[in-house]
């Protein structure tokens, strides 16, 4: 019988957020991000790259939670261009090493939520997810606390995995 664990915390942070679109030339808060000036050290930025830069999840489902995403503000795949397209994916393959390097996670989830109904919160700029795993992770805490513990603070983790970017 397959059993179901609701995260129902996870509707309302996404209809909180509200379209980026009705927010006519803000961006999206990635946009906003790359556009504040701010160091990548505040921002969590992990890496940069020519097309693409790799950023924290600042609301992770575990640590080590990163986002790899195109600098331009697209939604689909089909939106981007070869050299987009082609350095997603090589920094998509960095982003598992460099979590693998510094957690040793006993595996990684790797994917994209394209369109709100398909759970992309910030689905006006894609991004893909790559998340270590441990055997174990999804413990009562979410269950029964309405609460995710992460063992240590964002800028930690953004420092471990710069260490230990490809």
């Amino acid at each position: 019988m397959l059993e179901r664990l609701w995260n129902g915390w996870r509707s309302s942070y996404i209809s909180s957020l509200g379209s980026d679109a009705d927010e006519p030339g803000q961006g999206s808060v990635f946009t906003r991000i790359l556009e504040s000036g701010l160091p990548d050290d505040q921002t969590n930025i992990v890496h940069r790259g020519r097309n693409c830069f790799a950023i924290l999840n600042a609301y992770p489902y575990g640590t080590g939670h990163l986002l790899v995403l195109p600098y331009r503000e697209v939604a689909n795949l089909d939106d981007l261009d070869g050299a987009e397209t082609a350095e997603l994916w090589a920094t998509v393959t960095d982003a598992v090493g460099a979590v693998t390097a510094a957690y040793s996670p006993d595996g990684v989830n790797v994917g994209l939520n394209l369109g709100r109904a398909a759970g992309g919160s910030v689905s006006e700029h894609l991004h893909v997810h790559v998340v270590p795993r441990w055997i174990g992770d999804g413990n009562f805490m979410t269950a029964i606390a309405n609460t995710r513990t992460l063992p240590e603070p964002l800028d930690d983790t953004a420092a471990k995995l710069r260490v230990a970017w490809p």
